[in-house]
């Protein structure tokens, strides 16, 4: 069931087992996932069922720097299905090393392991439709040819791959489900408000409830599950602050600490030996028919040696602003970066573009028809009218030079943080300020890791690998933090001094309320966090589920009171 403000009415209290507030990829699956396991959930999501503009600017905010982060509004949409309406669909799990304690990696080790979540990994993959679980090139692609023919490193893998979705928005693929769910009901427009803990602070009696149009409610339920996002998450439990004067869960200032997203540039030049029939960078499919693509990565026991951080590199063309690239496409797509959504025109932008630029880009337009026109064709065919469609921008390289796409695990800061600042949303709730940080020793990690890969490379005699050291930050953040990635905010550990939740994502001291999604990751990785969050998700309704089927039964967290009383 699917009901918009005009359905619902002032003063009504619904209830259900579970609230899941939030129905972007993670509250979608979550409830949907419940609903199979016979428990009645109500889905609370802000927004209507596709983009408004009112709504959208209840995520307006402040940034401290705005050459580091994006408005607080851009990469989320307050929409059923949220972000996934224009998410790229880059599946991948964590690495096993990513959930273990590293010196290198200040705060690292979650506490679960890889193998605890891989079986939800595998179902994840099915919401997001990415095929089977498989991301070694060698178990997904047994019949593809190497990446670089005749490149191989015992230090740098080229087995490791990322698989995409179609990419599946979650809000138009599972919207029947939903609204055919006899034990799923969703409230469009419904913006959480407060979190009204009962008078001890143990425990969450009711949210409270508002539309644009004037509208309340106080829905109550036997657990609650914040699934609202990196920032919003931490905005509402910071909101919250009446009983727990310094917002829920944060009797200790960590809610909105340790902020981090993922640094990512193009990066210096890599010349490949012999013909370009040798260099396989684009996609490939899998037998399913998922779109597939290979990175480069120093391996697990490297990693560990030379004490980097986590670190993913993809074979690239040159940097789509600079003309000197004599690409029609690229200059093509530079010159209609007005007209692609922000998301994407963001790293088509230059702070320094030269007077003759323009001109230099449309000479590459009209001198370049036949590549221009080709590359127009597969993207009407393999894109615009494709269901599963075609990725990226994938060219054809008449000179093996690339340049390294960087995608690298940020180190978890205390001072790197999402706080409330004095201006308030029409709602009255208090906005988000951002203040992204990173420091010298993410910068560090990855020029280490690319002077491995350097050394791996004129090692195996097929290519050679180098970039400017001085220039290194300057490229990694030219476009400040790397997209809608928004992690950490509400950490996951087994303290609470230093985590808002626990191993079982439940709000340290609260016996009923949980966060799904990537705000509670205890670290980056180098993976996209889509797949991870929706493993998470599917892992709490498990648990939601033996909870809630035996009352007063269940302890998840030590030294509370059981979680869930009988409604």
């Amino acid at each position: 069931m699917i009901d918009t403000p005009a359905q619902w009415h002032s003063g009504d209290k619904p209830q259900a087992d579970v609230c899941v507030i939030g129905a972007g990829p993670a509250g979608i699956t979550l409830a949907l996932d419940l609903a199979e396991r016979g428990l009645t959930v109500l889905l609370l999501e802000s927004g209507q069922l596709g983009q408004d503009a009112a709504t959208q600017q209840l995520s307006l905010g402040e940034v401290a720097d705005a050459q580091l982060h994006s408005p607080p509004d851009k990469y989320r949409l307050r929409q059923l299905g949220g972000a996934s309406a224009i998410w790229g669909g880059r599946c991948m799990p964590m690495d096993p090393l990513d959930f273990e304690a590293r010196p290198q990696v200040p705060l690292s080790g979650w506490p679960l392991g890889f193998e605890e979540l891989r079986p939800h990994y595998e179902r994840a993959n099915h919401w997001a439709e990415a095929g089977r679980f498989a991301y070694s090139a060698r178990q997904a692609l047994p019949h593809a040819p190497p990446l670089i023919e005749g490149f191989d490193s015992a230090q740098v893998s080229t087995d490791s791959l990322e698989r995409f979705s179609c990419p599946t928005a979650f809000g138009a693929r599972y919207r029947q489900r939903l609204l055919l769910s006899s034990r799923v009901r969703v409230l469009l427009g419904a913006n959480a408000c407060h979190l009204q803990l009962a008078g001890d602070g143990r425990s969450l009696d009711s949210v409270q409830v508002k539309s644009l149009g004037g509208q309340s409610l106080t829905v109550r339920a036997r657990a609650t599950v914040l699934a609202t996002g990196g920032l919003e998450t931490a905005r509402l439990l910071l909101a919250s602050r009446d009983v727990a004067p310094a917002g829920v869960g944060n009797a200790h200032d960590v809610v909105g600490r340790y902020y981090m997203c993922h640094i990512a540039g193009n990066v210096g030049l890599l010349q490949v030996h012999g013909p370009t029939a040798g260099v396989h960078h684009g996609y490939e499919r899998s037998p399913e028919g998922v779109y597939c693509r290979r990175r480069l990565q120093v391996v697990a026991s490297e990693q560990q040696r030379l004490g980097l951080a986590n670190l993913v590199a993809r074979l690239h063309f040159a940097r789509i602003t600079d003309p000197a690239h004599r690409s029609g496409v690229l200059s093509g797509l530079y010159m209609a970066r007005r007209f692609i959504s922000y998301e994407y025109a963001k790293r088509l932008s230059d702070a320094s573009p030269q007077p003759m630029d323009t001109f230099r880009h449309l000479r590459n337009v009209l001198a370049d028809p036949l590549d221009t026109t080709a590359f127009l064709v597969h993207w009407l065919r393999h894109r615009s009218l494709a269901e599963r469609k075609f990725p990226s921008v994938i060219l054809r390289n008449r000179s093996n030079r690339f340049s390294l796409e960087v995608h690298a695990e940020q180190r978890p800061l205390a001072h790197s943080r999402v706080t409330l600042c004095t201006q308030h949303d029409a709602l009255g709730l208090p906005r988000l300020r951002v203040d992204w940080r990173y420091d010298g020793e993410d910068i560090a990690s990855v020029r280490r890791s690319l002077d491995l890969m350097a050394q791996a490379f004129a090692a195996s005699g097929q290519a050679q690998f180098s970039y400017p050291a001085q220039t290194l930050e300057q490229d990694l953040l030219r476009f400040g933090a790397y997209g809608g990635h928004h992690l950490g905010t509400a950490r996951m550990g087994e303290d609470p001094r230093t985590s808002v939740v626990n191993a079982h994502c439940q709000v340290h001291g609260v016996r009923n309320l949980f966060v799904a999604g990537s705000a509670v990751f205890p670290t980056s990785s180098q993976a996209n966090p889509t797949l991870t969050l929706l493993a998470l998700a599917l892992r709490l309704s498990a648990q939601l589920q033996q909870g809630l089927q035996r009352p007063a039964a269940l302890e998840l967290a030590p030294r509370l009171e059981p979680i869930f009383e009988a409604a």
